[in-house]
């Protein structure tokens, strides 16, 4: 697979990444035994101790990353579409072969020992592929054949993983859309990624509370304007800017009529004059559209009736779709479910044990939240509160500025690749990074919804740990030979 020249690339591999690795894969691993150690126990590197199992797992990734940055980096352009497919066909198959695991089907076990969940290495794969599909000839995320092509790429393992009831994994696919902003595609999705995230938080946060003086309720109503306001902001974009004065006077004008009328009759919905406008605001647009052949008018039109849409298949899908303990989560990030008891537990939880350490924390191991099982999954999902806990704001400050520099350093080395399949790949690596761990100390803190992602490098689990340890390390092979080439051409 490699030979003696192409072992030399590997002392081009960027050092200050693998240093950056080694320092968290050491965090971790404390953190591990922090959460995972109980009164008594002397023997840390005992394969019975999940701190053990966790060093083992260390181990291999170190041998894992030594292969790759060995390894003749052609085969990852040349094996990516194949290795692509068959994981695909690993992940169809998962929920037959997996058994149940707290909900999920997606964990294959190999005898009593050792157990894997693909979905994990799915990311890599998906990075590779995504970077040599959109590292052929003439590819262009503004064409919509591309476009899609490389949406397919990414969406098939989100259909596939769902299907294993693993959500949370699932989200994590919607970094690879940064990496689609970064090489070409329309801003323009990323504004209605934003108008769409806008109308689930306040849609629903406020869907119970009453609109002052009128029948109507506060978040149907915030969403509706909302929809009219994003509306305008497009036309003023992609139109002519003398008419969104005017859509703008006559919308301003129209909604505080139908609120004035609404709170005076007691018996107009406030709500349904502002659909009424937003139905008249589409008419317009599909008629300018007619008489000036202009697609913006259209897409803007589309725009308005899918935000619409969007609202109420929302309140749908949450009272009548998400099961119970989904909607928990849910409800605890809005603000909407505070008893404890429910679905708040784990956050609260995790709250307590990271404001407990205070400053510099209460020592290594000396955790009194964590040693009491207060938090739960507190050596996996939640393994952050462990850090705040025993190492305090120094100790999460620490991890958090070595994560950052980590992902920016990434970025740095994929703008500066030579070709496009590992300026692509560098970037997959820097957002699928960002998204886990943005989400994880979110969640931790509750500023996210629990959707069940480890930490990188902190996690307990062989699989995490190895499915990020290939992300890095073939891009470090990657950036490798693409130094060499450039040494050697100087």
């Amino acid at each position: 697979m490699f030979t003696l020249k192409e072992r030399r690339s590997g002392f081009y591999a960027d050092w200050l990444v693998v240093l950056l690795y080694l320092a968290l894969l050491a965090l971790g691993w404390m953190s591990v035994c922090g959460a995972s150690h109980e009164y008594g126990d002397t023997d840390f590197l005992a394969l019975s101790t999940r701190s053990g199992k966790q060093l083992l797992w260390m181990v291999c990734s170190f041998g894992l990353g030594f292969v790759l940055l060995m390894t003749d980096e052609k085969y990852f352009d040349m094996l990516a579409v194949p290795l692509y497919a068959l994981m695909m066909c690993l992940l169809l198959v998962t929920p037959l072969l997996a058994g149940n695991i707290k909900g999920s089907h997606s964990w294959i076990k190999f005898g009593s020992v050792m157990s894997l969940q693909p979905a994990e290495f799915a990311k890599c794969i998906t990075a590779l592929a995504l970077a040599k599909v959109t590292s052929q000839f003439g590819f262009s995320f503004r064409r919509r054949e591309d476009f899609l092509k490389a949406a397919g790429v990414v969406l098939l393992p989100v259909v596939l993983i769902i299907l294993q009831s693993e959500t949370g994994t699932a989200l994590v696919y919607l970094a690879f859309f940064l990496v689609f902003y970064r090489e070409g595609m329309t801003g323009s999705v990323l504004f209605t990624a934003f108008a769409a995230t806008f109308y689930f938080i306040v849609g629903l946060r406020y869907a119970a509370d009453p609109l002052p003086g009128t029948t109507a309720h506060v978040g149907e109503y915030v969403v509706l304007v909302a929809i009219g306001l994003f509306a305008l902001i497009l036309v003023r974009n992609f139109l002519p800017r003398e008419r969104t004065g005017k859509l703008l006077l006559w919308g301003v004008g129209a909604t505080l009529c139908g609120y004035l009328l609404s709170r005076w009759t007691g018996g107009v919905d406030t709500s349904l004059v502002q659909l009424l406008l937003l139905f008249a605001l589409m008419a317009y647009l599909v008629w300018q559209g007619l008489g000036m052949r202009k697609r913006a008018y259209y897409h803007i039109a589309t725009f308005v009736v899918g935000s619409v849409c969007f609202l109420y298949l929302t309140d749908f899908a949450f009272n009548h779709v998400l099961a119970d303990h989904q909607r928990e989560r849910v409800a605890v990030l809005i603000g909407t479910e505070t008893n404890i008891n429910k679905g708040a537990y784990n956050v609260h939880q995790s709250k307590i044990a990271i404001g407990s350490g205070g400053l510099t924390g209460k020592g290594f191991m000396n955790g009194t939240q964590t040693k009491l099982k207060y938090v739960p999954e507190q050596d996996t999902d939640f393994i952050f509160c462990t850090v705040g806990e025993e190492q305090g704001f120094v100790g999460t400050t620490l991890v958090l500025l070595l994560f950052l520099g980590l992902i920016f350093r990434l970025i740095w080395l994929a703008e500066r690749q030579s070709t496009t399949f590992g300026r692509v790949y560098g970037y997959s690596v820097a957002s699928i990074l960002t998204f886990h761990v943005a989400v994880n100390v979110g969640m931790v803190i509750g500023l996210m919804p629990v959707i069940g992602i480890p930490l990188p490098f902190f996690s307990y689990g062989g699989s995490s740990l190895w499915g990020f340890t290939l992300l890095l390390f073939i891009f470090l092979r990657i950036d490798a030979s693409d130094r060499k080439r450039l040494h050697l051409s100087d």
